[in-house]
């Protein structure tokens, strides 16, 4: 497929409305506020709440929204998976958000207006108003942004969106308020450090060895449900669960198109491929055949065209179709429009002489005026006036560089003015000057430099996208159904399972701890939300589906039902089981070994090699790994020059030590005052780090300590 240009803001060279809205924040169409579809605020349109405080499903979807534009701005396809982790993101600002509203109100901080003054238009505003209100000498003109702000405040249609911006980056400095009085709590005592010194000062000399856990075969240890059940309630904080968790065991069967939709497709390319042929219209023509991707009606460099089939298609004469060939899951025809050799990039500059100012809709010049003034720019500069200095004083559009821009052949067909394009593009070549009229107004333009003329190709594309037929559809959701028919809880499922589908090739698999806002499932491709509603409208035992999911018809038996608080213990086993039988393995090896009074001859016994540990320090080293229980052991003043008797169950195997010596060198030589700052440093910019990566540890804990209640479930 040729390589298509996704046309972002059209005309966005100019068009600076960008300057401040964007900016300041997203323009949401009048359609959030009144096309929405959800009805005025109240108890029924409460999606959550946060500490008694309710989170509206009104404000919800339009945060939601705005999130949405914020990311199809930037480029990305807003599809349902994208849907669900953006709802996802703002649930999790909301609730913070309320959280720590709170906190603030506790401590009596707040932002005000002079601070917000200086957020916006300081020494230090945001990067995006700072690049868009700074000359091309590097200077941020304050005056100029605060202006475009409060012209934007006037317009009823942007001024809410301002606001927005504008208390979010309140919400930032109050963050930033907030966490500069955390991390200034934090302090190491003296006693500490005078602690760390002498540990990190001592010296010592071990020989080991380990006998390796994986020695032990899984299958002799048995981890019992009343262990697990002992180990959960010894480590309640680690097994507390503040929502519903099932798990499926699921079945899928494929309806992705067969060897006979993909002939089917290939036969109608073929036969469409005279008509594309002739067609005098050819986009016209692959659109009345079905072929829904949008014609790209620019010439595109054959550098940049990066398919298999490239040679055949640049090859092709004026009118020439190639094809059908297979790209992404379609058949497709390729027919050559035409040809131009063309600069990859265009080097050019203009003075504008705008008619409307296209941040405010008012208008500047007349009509008339503006291109009186446009031809007199261009007499002026025939006579050898400075383009610099006319620029400065006439064009209209700010935050430019004099008026000199380089832009690829692509952005030029795709984003700005036809006429402007067609004269630096097409029509000009390097030294020639017009004066041309565009939506924006007239602009003086001179071509500079066409940058690697090269061959250019616009051609036109029709797909026949290979879909599974009615046949391929119907014989899928038989074999679904026919699961579902023989199976009444998990047993009959399994038995049907084993059976009739498992000979064949079809995978059963296990998804575990699905939420009730769950909107994938592993292993399943495509957006599972419906399905997993259904699956949390099941009760236990149940079997759910069949349910389409992407290009698979899914069955599933819901295996388990975990309800808030401790975990089960079958929901627990698979993270606790691995744990307690390192124990065991552990005890059974230590028992093995036995009382130790010889290294040597107990290595031999247990038919490993002693190793020597030289100049070790407390904080262990590559050899050994982490095992802080045998450098305890190496460190215990009470076993120096002695074997440990015992065995030491470490992370990764049993060791066996001998202390041949600890000794003592220097302590460090930086003075208590000196390592505390360090220390505290460092404990500040792992925290900053952790937050600016998108995780904020202090907002955890604060989460865990509230009464949140996610009612979302209910209406998505």
């Amino acid at each position: 497929m040729s390589v298509i240009q996704k046309i972002r803001d059209k005309y966005a060279r100019w068009a600076v409305i960008a300057i401040a809205l964007a900016l300041l924040g997203f323009i949401l169409m009048d359609a959030f506020a009144g096309k929405t579809g959800m009805g005025s605020s109240g108890p029924g349109n409460t999606i959550g709440k946060v500490n008694g405080v309710s989170i509206d499903r009104q404000e919800f979807e339009l945060k939601n929204q705005a999130l949405e534009y914020q990311y199809a701005s930037q480029g990305y396809q807003v599809g349902e998976e994208l849907r669900q982790q953006i709802m996802q993101q703002n649930w999790e600002n909301e609730v913070s958000d309320i959280i720590l509203t709170a906190e603030y109100e506790k401590l009596g901080l707040t932002v005000t207006e002079k601070e917000v003054r200086d957020i916006l238009y300081g020494a230090n505003p945001p990067e995006d108003i700072r690049r868009s209100f700074t000359d091309a000498n590097g200077n941020f003109n304050a005056v100029e942004a605060e202006k475009a702000v409060k012209q934007a405040m006037k317009n009823p249609a942007q001024k809410e969106n301002v606001e927005r911006r504008i208390e979010e980056l309140k919400k930032q400095r109050l963050m930033t308020k907030y966490m500069s009085l955390l991390t200034n709590t934090v302090y190491f005592p003296k006693w500490f450090l005078e602690k760390r010194n002498a540990d990190n000062a001592l010296l010592a000399k071990a020989s080991y060895f380990s006998v390796p856990y994986d020695l032990v075969s899984d299958s002799t240890v048995k981890v019992s449900d009343d262990e697990i059940r002992k180990y959960i309630n010894d480590h309640k904080d680690q097994f507390e669960q503040k929502e519903e968790t099932r798990t499926i065991q699921y079945v899928l069967f494929s309806a992705a198109p067969s060897a006979a939709d993909s002939a089917a497709a290939r036969t109608e390319a073929e036969n469409a491929k005279a008509g594309f042929a002739a067609a005098a219209d050819p986009a016209g023509f692959a659109r009345m055949q079905g072929s829904n991707t949008p014609f790209f009606d620019a010439y595109v460099s054959g550098n940049a065209i990066q398919i298999a089939q490239k040679d055949s298609i640049l090859a092709l004469p004026k009118g020439g179709v190639f094809g059908p060939y297979l790209d992404a899951g379609s058949y497709t025809l390729a027919r050559m429009i035409d040809s131009k050799n063309l600069p990859d990039s265009v080097k050019s500059r203009h003075i504008l002489l705008g008619t409307v100012n296209p941040q405010t809709g008012q208008p500047l010049y007349p009509d008339s005026i503006a291109k009186v003034k446009a031809d007199s720019i261009a007499l002026a500069i025939k006579n050898g006036a400075s383009f610099d200095s006319l620029h400065a004083k006439y064009s209209t559009e700010p935050g430019d560089q004099k008026g000199v821009m380089t832009i690829s052949s692509t952005q030029l067909q795709s984003q700005f003015a036809k006429e402007y394009t067609q004269f630096v593009l097409f029509d000009g070549k390097p030294g020639d000057k017009k004066v041309v009229k565009t939506d924006f107004g007239w602009h003086y333009i001179e071509v500079m430099e066409h940058q690697n003329v090269s061959p250019h190709y616009k051609v036109a594309y029709l797909y026949k996208q290979v879909t599974p037929g009615a046949e391929t559809d119907q014989n899928a959701v038989n074999m679904a159904n026919q699961l579902v028919g023989e199976s009444r809880d998990p047993q009959s499922f399994n038995a049907y399972y084993e059976k009739n589908l498992k000979g064949r090739g079809i995978v059963k698999s296990i998804a575990q701890n699905l939420t009730p806002m769950s909107f994938s499932v592993n292993g399943l491709q495509g957006n599972a939300r419906r399905f997993i509603k259904s699956v949390f409208d099941a009760d236990a035992n149940d079997v759910v589906g069949p349910e389409r999911v992407g290009e698979n018809y899914v069955v599933a038996v819901v295996s388990e039902v975990n309800k808030p608080g401790l975990l089960s213990v079958s929901a627990a086993r698979p993270s606790v089981e691995p744990l307690l039988k390192k124990e065991k393995k552990g005890e059974q090896i230590i028992k093995n070994i036995g009382q130790v009074s010889s290294l040597e001859q107990t290595a031999a016994k247990m038919n490993q090699q002693v190793l020597t540990l030289d100049s070790l320090r407390f904080e262990g080293d590559r050899m050994l790994g982490f095992e802080p229980k045998v450098l305890g052991a190496i460190f215990n003043p009470a076993n120096k020059g002695k074997v440990v008797p015992q065995g030491i169950a470490g992370n990764q195997g049993v060791y066996v030590v001998r202390v041949d010596n600890i000794a003592t060198t220097p302590v460090e030589a930086a003075s208590i005052e000196d390592q505390r700052k360090m220390l505290e440093m460092q404990v500040k910019q792992g925290l900053m780090s952790q937050i600016q990566q998108g995780y904020n540890p202090i907002v955890e804990i604060l989460k865990r300590s509230s009464n949140i209640k996610d009612k979302r479930s209910e209406f998505y």
